[in-house]
This record gives C-alpha cells, structure tokens and sequence, in this order.
C-alpha cells in the first residue's frame, strides 16, 4: 500500500510540474478555445428554437456590483433584441458571450438616463463586430431621434479614427452610429407593432413613468412564446392587459420600506438633495408586491424583477424586498441579477432559468 501511494504522490508530482511546466502554451489554447466560441457566435448558436430572455443589466442609477444599468437581450429566431442601453450592459453582454454584431434592433421604453447611457458604446461594439454597413436601428417613441442624434455626434470623431485605422473592409463608414425608428406613442389599450421579422412580433403598449413622457413596454410574441418587458412604471392596468397569459414578465421593481431607509440616513447627514430625490422616486415605480399583482391578474407563466431598486448586497435584504410577494402571486418569482437567463423554447410551455455570471 505504501508503495502504490506513493506512486499515486510521484504522478501526481510529476502531473502539477508538467502543468506548471507548460502553463504559458496551454494557457493560451485555452485562451484561444473561449476567443473562437465567443467569435463564432456564442451564445445564440447554442440555444433551441423558442424566445429566451437575458438581463444585461438589472441595475438602476444606484451602484449595485450585482448590476449594470437597465438591459434586456430577447433572443428569437435567432435574431438579438436589446430593451434599453444602460451603463455597463455592453459589457456585460460581451461576458456573457453574446455578440453584438449580431444586434438587430435595440428598443427604447423611455429617455432616462439610466436607460440609454450604454447605447454609444453599444452601437459601436455592433458596428465593429459585425463590420455593419448600415447604422443600428433604435427604435423609441417620438424624441428617440434626438437621444440616436446626440450620440452620433458625440462618436463622429471616433468613427473617422477607426475606419482611417482599421479600413472601410473592416469597418465600413456607413455603419457608424444609430438610425431612429421612431413611432408614434400608443394610446390606453392600443397596442402598437413597431417590428416583425421571421416570425417575430413585437408591440409597444404605453406605461406610467409620470412625469417621465413618453414612457413605453414592450411584448415579444415568436411561435408560441410571449415575454412582456415594463420599462419604469408604476402599477399599470394598461401594463396589465398587455401582460395577459405571457410566459414571462419581466418587471421593474422599488422596495419603498428599503428606500424610505436611505432617505432617513440622508436626513440625518444633512444630505437634502439625496434625501429629496429618494423621496421622488417612490412615486413613479412599482413595488416588488404591485408587480406581483400584476402578474397574477394577468396570468404570467414567471415574474422576473429587474430595475432593483434600491441594491440588495444581502440574502436578508433579498428577503425583506419580497416581503408580500408570496402571499399574492404563487407562480415562480426571481430576482433578476446580470447573466439571468430565461429559456422559453418553442414547441414546449416550460420556464427554464440559469444564471450565467
């Protein structure tokens, strides 16, 4: 027995100096094998027929290490939707091995800056890594063609540095920046398509963001499978009815008990523009039970939080944000971080969730 343990002491000496031995070489091909399957799509090539759901980002103005700004990759047929460009969602999509050359739309609910403060740097990553030729589509209600406006001036100067590196083969001029879409703001109980393709539909329906205008949701509705996206709102029947039997809601949330905390803490720092502006916002987002009264009226299939408002760095902080939440909606409820992943494959009811990151 000595003998064969130590045997098993000499291989396995002789395994870890080989390892460390060749570290450099094998470090690389490693290195090389995550580049090629980032390179080669991704995560799209991976996934079944159906509509699946990433957060790039569940965060809000508040600096969460969970979360980056406001961000929702749908997944359809192949194709890549973004709602909302908040701060730090590029890259979080690049982690998560999505490649946003392959964007085909990016969608805006409102104009807060927490909502679009991503999408210069998204729009480039688009144009860059998938050698666009023609401009990203983002479509908005009415004023989205300021916001798309603002940041191509903002990159023009940019733009004429890489294609003067890199060449118009690799980056070609005219795919620089973004194109506004806009459409006309739907009304109480309209609902409005502003995007089909291969199956895909997608309907805009208006929300309550008072005094933020205009403020919108979307539905994604691809082979059976819907997924319904709030933007900032507060409870909203009209939210509701557009929310009606989908799969997945995908809601904003503000615990106001947790807030409400903040705002005595700036109180008592003499902090009156903190303790003012926690006050405001607890007027104009929903809380985690609103939402999940929404979500049992409508009949969702899984109610995913996102927007957290304000962080929850603790399990218990997690616990008291859902305080209520049980005792009005009995579905599946999660508390959406960066990388959170949900699998609606086509052909099938079920709810698949992961984590990614």
């Amino acid at each position: 027995m000595k003998r064969i343990a130590l045997g098993i002491v000499v291989v396995l000496f002789i395994g870890v100096s080989l390892l460390y031995l060749f570290r450099r070489p094998i470090t690389l091909r490693l290195m090389e094998r995550v580049v090629t399957q980032t390179i080669d799509g991704g995560l799209l090539t991976d996934l079944p027929d159906g509509l699946h759901v990433v957060l790039c980002g569940a965060g809000s103005p508040l600096p969460d290490p969970q979360r980056s700004g406001p961000c929702v990759a749908v997944i359809a047929g192949g194709h890549l939707y973004i709602v909302d460009s908040g701060s730090g969602s590029s890259r979080t999509l690049g982690v998560m091995r999505i490649p946003q050359g392959r964007i085909d739309a990016i969608l805006l609910t409102h104009f807060h800056s927490d909502h679009i403060d991503g999408l210069g740097e998204m729009m480039l990553q688009r144009w860059a890594g998938g050698s666009a030729d023609t401009p990203t589509p983002v479509y908005g209600p009415l004023g989205v063609e300021e916001v798309v406006d603002g940041f191509n001036r903002a990159y023009r100067q940019d733009a004429t540095y890489r294609v003067a590196h890199h060449g118009p083969q690799v980056v070609p001029s005219g795919g620089a920046g973004g194109e506004a879409r806009p459409f006309p703001l739907p009304g109480h109980g309209e609902g409005r398509i502003v995007l089909e393709n291969d199956g895909v539909e997608i309907t805009a329906f208006l929300v309550d963001h008072r005094p933020v205008e205009p403020a919108v949701g979307y539905r994604f509705d691809y082979k059976g499978r819907s997924v319904v996206i709030s933007g900032d709102t507060v409870k909203s029947a009209n939210l509701q009815r557009f929310a009606a039997g989908a799969d997945l809601l995908v809601h904003e949330a503000l615990a106001r008990q947790l807030v409400e905390v903040m705002s005595r803490a700036a109180r008592r720092a003499e902090r009156t523009n903190i303790e003012k502006i926690t006050t405001d916002i607890l007027d104009y987002h929903a809380s985690p039970v609103e939402a999940a009264e929404i979500a049992r009226d409508a009949k969702v299939g899984m109610l995913l939080y996102y927007h957290i408002v304000p962080p929850l760095p603790f399990l218990p902080l997690r616990e008291v944000f859902l305080e209520g939440v049980a005792e009005v909606y009995d579905g599946p409820v999660i508390i959406g971080s960066d990388g959170t992943f949900v699998r609606l494959e086509a052909g099938s009811d079920a709810i698949e969730v992961e984590e990614l990151l």
